[in-house]
This record gives structure tokens, sequence and C-alpha cells, in this order.
């Protein structure tokens, strides 16, 4: 019986003279290793290809070896394959209050709804009631009602971590989960004491920091998420409207130096890490009361440059549906689209960038009429976090 390796045939039959055969430079030492002269002349592309075969957890454990094994769960190919793959691999999650273990899935690659039951059957014993609070590139942060602390899982390694609160009781707001090269951080505002603090977990140190917070985001903002650009996490606030950005590293507040838009009736960011673009979305309106939508996007000046105006009809369900009450409203970023949704409607408004188009994704049929209120969407997999492995508690 014999295996072909590259260029050379190896017997392995109990013959003497096959294996008592010298080797030589050029022979393989065994039939599965591989002359290392063959992997340094790959074309990189190719190895990108190759590494992308292997399982998510195997691929994950051979980062150690290299610097540049590490970089290639950033590679295209990679992502690309282990997305294409998997049958959570580019959706959204839909969450209401009235179901805590269903959540209707969205594919934005064939734009239809599907019927799969997401692996929660990993979770610890703590987790048998959840509330999903952020999600970031795979990864997904829930608050644990009854342990006084939150747990952070990845649906594609079936891992998961949890994390406790600083302190208890424990009141926060703005509550955002960012994904980093080397782990994850949480963010959120807290206002028990007299003067807002943010909180920062950091997974790399397993520890919470506390930094001065920023007392006008807790008006009327409780539902939009930081929206995280170039290490920072951004924020708009209230009239007179601005745009503020938190330092996910030293913990310091900076106010965006730019002119905003006039009329606004309110504001909402949307980042592309991508592409390095940040883009507003915001009413146009006076006394509170919208009478447009537009879409900017933040120009290499600093200045906020005019993209699109939302087609009346569609301006008019959207404020229909939000009853003016534009706390409500939020925008997120996934697969090329803008995404702006409300906690009153099960539709989402979307924007397709490359196509410069408006539409809408339809209710999720499994949806009772009756569920008027409380709808939260949530980005699934669109890329994969390195850190699939290292969730599971040590």
């Amino acid at each position: 019986m014999f295996q072909v390796k590259g260029q050379q045939m190896i017997s392995k039959s109990p013959q003497k003279n096959n294996l008592e055969q010298p080797m030589n430079a050029k022979t393989l030492k065994s039939p599965t290793e591989m002359d290392p002269g063959i992997w340094s002349k790959l074309p990189t592309e190719l190895l990108e290809h190759i590494l992308s075969l292997l399982p998510l957890k195997t691929f994950l454990n051979l980062r150690s070896t290299c610097k540049h094994f590490k970089s290639l769960v950033f590679s295209p190919t990679f992502i690309s394959k282990h997305s294409s793959d998997s049958p959570f691999s580019s959706f959204l999650l839909l969450s209401h209050p009235q179901c805590y273990t269903h959540f209707p899935l969205y594919d934005t690659i064939l734009g239809a709804w599907r019927n799969l039951a997401l692996p929660f059957s990993f979770l610890p014993p703590c987790a048998a009631q959840f509330n999903l609070l952020s999600s970031s590139n795979g990864l997904f942060c829930f608050s644990l009602p009854n342990s006084s602390s939150f747990l952070v899982c990845n649906l594609l390694s079936k891992s998961s971590r949890v994390v406790e609160f600083p302190f208890f009781p424990f009141a926060f707001e703005l509550l955002t989960l960012v994904s980093t090269p080397d782990g994850y951080k949480i963010f959120m505002l807290c206002s028990k004491f007299s003067s807002s603090y943010a909180f920062v977990y950091d997974s790399k140190v397993k520890t919470w920091s506390r930094y001065d917070g920023f007392q006008p985001l807790l008006v009327d903002n409780f539902h939009q998420e930081g929206v995280s650009f170039n290490g920072c996490l951004y924020f708009t606030t209230p009239e007179p409207s601005s745009v503020v950005c938190f330092d996910l590293e030293n913990g310091k507040w900076e106010r965006l130096d730019t002119e905003m838009p006039g009329e606004l009736t309110f504001t909402r960011l949307v980042s592309d890490t991508d592409e390095g673009k940040l883009y507003l979305v915001g009413g146009i309106g006076r006394n509170g009361i919208s009478r447009a939508m537009k879409l900017w996007e933040l120009g290499n000046g600093g200045n906020w440059e005019e993209m699109e105006r939302l087609p009346e009809l569609m301006c008019r369900k959207f404020m229909s549906v939000s009853y003016h009450n534009y706390e409500h409203v939020y925008c997120f970023w996934h697969n090329g689209m803008i995404c702006v949704c409300c906690h009153t409607w099960p539709e989402i408004l979307y924007y397709k960038v490359s196509r410069r188009t408006w539409h809408w994704i339809p209710k999720s049929p499994s949806l009772p009429d009756k569920w008027s209120c409380g709808f939260r969407w949530f980005v699934g997999i669109d890329h994969v976090n390195p850190i699939a492995d290292s969730l599971n508690e040590k």
C-alpha cells in the first residue's frame, strides 16, 4: 500500500529494503510531514486558503506559532470561508422581552427569514434566564439577572465566560460590547453616584476600570450603543447636537470638532470599520417633528457631507411607526448596510451603500401580531472573532 506525498512515493509495507533506506535531504521525514521548502514557496493567497479549510478551533490553536498565522484570522479568505460555511454566517437576530430563548433570524445573504435554533445548550447553569444586550463580531453579551453578572458567549466555538458586575446593585446605560484583536471590552455608563462614571471591562486582564463619565449622554439616548471607530466609542449628544468619543485605552473623552447639519431632530452614528468610514443618520425638521431623514458621511476635512435623503413615502412610514419618539430609534452597520431600527416596530429600514438604495426588511412571520413594542435587532456573525477559543472559564 502506498501513499503519495509531493513527488515521493512512500511504502507502508514492512519491506526492509524500503524502511531501512537512508533518508536524504530531499526525502520527506514522515508521511505526515511536508518539506518546509514547499510551504515557504506557497503564494500567500494559497496558504490562506489552505489554512481556512481547517476547523475554526484547530486554526485558532495555531495562532501562537507565529505572528503571520495570528494575523490570518482577519484575512478575507479566512473570514469568508468560515462565514459561508456556518449556518449562522451572516444574519440579523431579533430579540423581544416576551421571548427569552427564541430569536428569529434574518439571513442577509439569502434575503429571507430562517428557522434555525441557536445553540444555547452549552451555556452554564447560571444562564437559565438571560437578556441579550449587545453583540460584536460573533460575540454576544447577555445580562444574568439571577447572578448579578454578564455572560459573553461565542456561538461558533460554543464557548462562554461569566463577567461579574463591578459592584451590586449596578445600574448601567449604553452598554456596548467591543471586539478587539486580542479579546473584547465591555463599556457602560453608571449614574449611581452624584456624577456619572464610565466602566470598562477588559477581557485581556479580566478587570474593570472606572473613568469619568459624560453626563449629557444619559439624556434621551439610552437605546443607542456606542459606535466603535478607530479605537474609540463615538456617541451623539442631545441638543445642541454634537459628537463625542471615548478612548477605550486611556478613558478620556473628547468632543469632535465638526459642525453638525442644521435643523436636526435626532442623530445616530454608524461606522464601517473595514473601510474606515463614519456615518451620521439624522431627522430634519422643527419643534421636535421630523419632516425628512438624511444620511451624511464624515469627510476627510472633518465635515459632514450629505449622501442621501430617505424617499418621502418611506420617511412617512418610519416616522409614523416611531410616533416621533426618537429615543426609540437606533442604528447599526451590517454587511454594507446602514440599518435604521425602532423599538416599536419589527421591521428594519436599511440603506445599501454600494447600490445607494433604501429598502425594508419585512416582519418575521413567526412574530405574534400582539407584540407591539420592545423589538431589538442584533448583528450576527459577519466575521470571525479571533478569541473564539478563549471564552471558556479556566
